[in-house]
This record gives C-alpha cells, structure tokens and sequence, in this order.
C-alpha cells in the first residue's frame, strides 16, 4: 500500500515556520514527507531533519526527500536533543510536530488502527513493543476502564470495559472487528445511533499503546529547548488531551513575571521564555475540509522562543 496522508494546514505550517533559506530545521513527525518536502523546498544552505517513529514513514521520507537537503531519523520526536546531538547540530530554528496517527496508518487495515476495517489488533507507530491485543487482553478491568476513560474520555469506560474482560474470558480478542463489536454492545442504544461508539475507545487504546501523551510531554521540553532564540515551533493536534498539553505547557513558556499582584515592583525578574504567535490555535480552512475531512478536529498553535528557559 501507498503511503498517503494528508499535510494538515500545510500553508499555515510553513508560514508558521518563518522559515529561512539557511535555517535548520526540525520535522518531528515526517510521515508521508509531505510537510517535509515542503520545508526542504525552501531551504539553499539550510537543513532539514525529518524524524519518525513508523519504519514504514522512514523508507517513505528518505525517498520522497532523496536530492534535498534532508537527513531522515528513526526516532521519536522526543529523543530531538540526542538526534541533534548525533548530527552534531546544537540548535534549530524551527520545529513541527503533526500529532496523532497518520492516513497511512489509519487506511492500511494491517496497522489495526482502525474500527472500519476487520484486522489483527496492534495499534503500534512503531511496530514494535507492547500492541492493543497486550493491553485488551492482559489489562485488568480495572486499567481498561482508567484508560478508556482518562484517554478517550469516554463516559460507558466502566460498561466497555467490564464488556471486554467478559468476552476474553471466552478467549483472547484478536481483531479490530471483535473489540468494535464488544464496544458497541456495551454502550446504550442512543450512543450507538448518534455516532459510532467506537471512536473514543479505538483512541484510548491507541494512546496507552504508543505512549502519546508521555512523548508528547517530553519532547515540549526537549524541543523548545533545542530552538534558537526567534526559532518556532508549530504543534497540530487532533484531541482534547493533546491541545490541552500543549496549551498550559506554552503558557508557562510565555509566563513572565510571578510575584504577588500586590506588589508595586517585580522583584523575582522573570520574564517570559516565549511568545505566541497567534493567541488562539489556527483550524483548518473550510477549502480543507472539502478534501479531508480528517482535518476538522486540528488545531494548531504556533510559538516563537525569546530566551532559553529558566529550569528551577
């Protein structure tokens, strides 16, 4: 199969970037390069490394990327410093992350990430280590309905969840096809005819298995650290718990002065590490949506580094 996939907002990433002829730059999440070729694009002296997790979206970017100033990683995005480190690059001047799983992953039936198409549950960005079938058949309950609900957010948590350790006492989930049916069994009538239940489950999984939220915690950090002072870094995500991250951690890049309201001076001389680039997160335009509906639930937000953080 083809690796396709969508270049969410693509014009409003590159614009996002600033990006400098002679600027090094970051992709954490190349995918199917389609970003990246458009970074690469714009660059003469600069460079581009192109980073990703999925062997798959590896083999994809080196081709799609052969004749450009580009070097591509198998990595996670939050090993940035040690791939820089490696490369011999002390800072970039601008960085991208596109979150969440990609239309490769989602439309290759084999990946199992998906609840529209029957296959081996696996869920793995990487393709290695801990799948969905580990976490729907060796989880207790009690973990399944933690997950699902902290995850996907998902009120019927504690219902699908009792769902599934029943069924597995008939012997292990195996499929795609098997958990949506589970699902969808063990949520109540009306939720099944509004939208399909699947949705937040599929999701909850998904991020326990490829550890998203634990990445993606790490590598704010390791990534705003890795800018050059004016460098930017343009995050796209696709749920609440991802946008809600990003937001807070970007707030106290942009927090500056902590003392009392009451007091008449700043006496403690903090001064904000970064600043937004646009104050609330940028959506897809509506020409977008019409050919990839997948876009709708994006935002991105932008930030532009002022100073190196000040670590307590």
């Amino acid at each position: 199969m083809e690796f396709k996939h969508f270049s969410v907002m693509l014009d409003e990433c590159i614009e996002g970037l600033a990006i400098k002829p002679d600027g090094v730059y970051v992709d954490g999440t190349a995918g199917g390069a389609g970003h990246s070729r458009e970074i690469a694009k714009r660059l003469e002296n600069g460079l581009l490394i192109a980073i990703d997790r999925d062997p798959e979206a590896v083999k994809t970017a080196s081709q799609r990327l052969e004749g450009y100033n580009a070097k591509v990683v198998l990595s996670n995005y939050d090993e940035i410093r040690q791939v820089l480190d490696r490369s011999g690059i002390e800072g970039v001047d601008g960085i991208l992350l596109d979150l969440g799983v990609s239309s490769y992953q989602l439309d290759n039936a084999e990946r199992g990430f998906s609840y529209h198409n029957d296959a081996p549950l696996d869920m793995r960005m990487s393709s290695s280590g801990m799948s969905a079938r580990d976490v729907v058949n060796d989880y207790a309950e009690s973990q399944l309905a933690d997950i699902i609900f902290r995850y996907g957010e998902e009120k019927y948590a504690k219902s699908i969840a009792r769902g599934i350790a029943k069924a597995r006492e008939q012997g292990a989930i195996e499929t795609t096809a098997q958990l949506a049916e589970i699902v969808k069994n063990n949520v109540p009538q009306k939720a099944r005819r509004e939208k399909n239940p699947c949705k937040k489950t599929f999701q909850a999984i998904r991020i326990e298995v490829n550890g998203e939220l634990e990445h993606l915690s790490n590598a704010l950090d390791a990534a705003f650290d890795c800018l050059n002072v004016g460098g930017r870094m343009c995050i796209i995500t696709f749920h609440s718990l991802e946008d809600r991250l990003v937001k807070q951690r970007f707030a106290e890049y942009c927090r500056g002065c902590e003392c009392p309201p009451d007091f008449p001076v700043c006496v403690c001389g903090k001064t904000p590490s970064g600043r937004l680039v646009n104050r609330k997160p940028i959506t897809a335009s509506e020409q977008e949506l019409e050919v990839n509906n997948r876009s709708r639930s994006a935002k991105l937000r932008i930030i532009e580094k002022l100073k190196d953080r000040e670590v307590v």
